[in-house]
């Protein structure tokens, strides 16, 4: 199906394909002592410091390809290298089926992996890594408001206008966009704020292997929009102050699975600059010949190219954000690569009252995972083209950058959290945590939510606040030994509007709400030292 998460897809079939896609992988890598004794020569300083922050040890996936290997597969008799992965110590070639399956008597070619799975005889995987979480305590101050305008729906049914308020805007961490295109960003008004603070740090083109990278398809454009874009009263991006690397992996002209090693190739830059987060708006499933195409069987997590190479991505500290598909409609449904990575945020669509968008891909993982793993909004979010104009557009495309920009805010709130942790607080502060479903995962994260309650993780019990049913039909339940009877209870609309106001008169408060509309609701407790949002969706 087509990448571009920002319209509902067609496959395109064709017979007769001479040359074939593969991955050869390597056995090795020799001169790997080298390279681990002097990091500096494969890895950035800040790439460096983000490891040692998260108590990350290097390891041999960060050693370069053995320059020897790829010049020997180069020289090989009807070869052509597309494309290049230390992480998997592989290069993409293509070539026929004779050609491509002679270099397996090179001796330091350990597999050959066809796109075209029919040719294979070995599959390759990888295993899920293990979430640990920690505590932390930190003070906050409040110093920002933005004037959102139209944009202000997408980033306040998150609780980001709060972070945002205390100064959490994204600065300090720097966010890798993989997508098709970026041209107008050097140039249109929306993108005057960063290029002015030097945020946006470079890029590059890994398709036409070009450092042109304000060119190609203009999704790009909007997808950093939602992000870095800065229009006063009209749209307000999620993390308007941090900083960006732009990486063109997407080829509009054609399908075909060289983009996921683009892709992956990206991902290895990106961690060698240092970036924080990969969001990524790109989706693979059907390709132009049909014989490389997946299979829902195939969403496993171990199985495609890109999504092992998002796991060790994540295994580098980082945080993948990556847009669930725009598939939920159609007769493939389901969440596309890299989004059904085992260790990738995989972000879904929802309106702006906060309900399911029938266009976005749903879960389960074909091996039982929760995907997606949260929403956000992606119906008629606020975007910039490149020409500076401010519309709206449909899709997943558009929620996984949004979150993207508000998971660069919590962590520049919660600096000594790693990347598991950011991501397990991010989904214990969604909605329906507790009741996931495949359309909505765990459902519309609150960020102000996730700050507060991480911030008092240390605190006694006598803290936690309990809302349910949620979804809700007719009487909401609040829970706490925290209230007083000056306690008050305020319930706010996804646009911010004061709907209710209430006082607690015991422990546990059930306030009627049938005649509240449906849609996605926060819920303000205050009880003098102790303030707290909660966020609940009326049915």
């Amino acid at each position: 199906m087509k990448k571009l998460l920002l319209s509902l897809f067609l496959i395109s079939s064709f017979i007769g394909f001479a040359q074939q896609d593969a991955w050869v992988y390597f056995a090795d890598k020799p001169d790997s002592a080298t390279y681990l004794a002097n990091p500096l020569t494969m890895l950035t300083q800040k790439s460096l410091d983000r490891r040692t922050a998260q108590n990350i040890a290097l390891d041999v996936k960060d050693v370069p390809i053995f320059p020897s290997y790829i010049s020997q597969i180069t020289n090989a008799s009807g070869i052509t290298v597309m494309a290049k992965s230390k992480w998997l110590n592989a290069l993409h070639i293509r070539g026929s089926v004779a050609n491509i399956q002679q270099l397996t008597t090179l001796s330091f070619v350990n597999a050959i992996q066809f796109a075209d799975k029919t040719l294979n005889t070995s599959t390759f995987a990888k295993p899920a890594s293990p979430v640990v979480l920690q505590s932390i305590n930190k003070t906050l101050d409040t110093q920002i408001t933005f004037a959102y305008g139209n944009s202000s729906n997408q980033i306040e049914m998150l609780g980001g206008d709060l972070l945002h308020q205390q100064n959490f805007t994204g600065t300090g961490k720097t966010i890798a966009v993989l997508d098709a295109g970026f041209p107008g960003v050097d140039s249109a008004l929306p993108f005057q704020r960063l290029n002015a603070s030097n945020l946006i740090l470079g890029g590059y083109d890994f398709v036409n292997r070009s450092t042109n990278f304000y060119t190609g398809g203009t999704h790009g454009t909007l997808v950093l929009s939602t992000m870095g874009g800065y229009v006063e009263n009209s749209l307000v991006g999620t993390a308007p102050d941090a900083a960006y690397y732009l990486f063109i992996t997407e080829d509009v002209g054609s399908e075909n699975p060289v983009e996921e090693s683009y892709w992956v190739e990206a991902a290895e830059e990106a961690d060698r600059l240092g970036v924080d987060i990969i969001t990524t708006s790109l989706g693979y499933f059907g390709y132009d010949n049909p014989n490389y195409s997946y299979t829902y069987q195939d969403m496993n997590g171990i199985t495609s190219f890109a999504s092992r190479g998002a796991d060790v991505a994540f295994s580098r500290g980082i945080i993948c954000v990556t847009s669930a598909g725009n598939s939920g409609s159609t007769i493939d449904p389901h969440i596309t690569v890299p989004a059904e990575s085992i260790t990738s945020l995989a972000v879904g669509a929802v309106n702006a009252a906060g309900f399911y968008a029938n266009f976005s891909s749903i879960g389960p993982s074909f091996d039982g995972r929760i995907k997606p793993d949260v929403v956000a909004q992606g119906v008629q979010a606020v975007v910039s083209d490149p020409s500076g104009t401010i519309g709206l557009a449909n899709g997943t495309s558009f929620s996984g950058p949004i979150t993207a920009g508000m998971v660069a805010c919590l962590w520049q709130a919660l600096p000594t959290k790693t990347n598991a942790e950011i991501i397990q607080i991010v989904k214990e502060s969604a909605s329906i945590y507790t009741n996931p479903t495949p359309q909505l995962g765990y459902g519309i994260p609150n960020y102000n939510t996730a700050l507060a309650t991480t911030l008092g993780i240390q605190s006694s019990e006598k803290e936690k606040v309990l809302l349910y049913p949620n979804p809700v039909n007719d009487v909401l339940n609040i829970s706490t030994s925290n209230f007083t009877t000056e306690s008050t209870i305020v319930i706010y609309s996804a646009l911010g509007q004061k709907v209710l106001v209430t006082k607690a008169t015991s422990a546990t408060v059930s306030i009627p709400i049938s005649e509240l509309s449906s849609g996605i609701y926060f819920c303000k407790i205050n009880s003098g030292t102790f303030v707290t949002t909660k966020t609940f969706i009326k049915q």
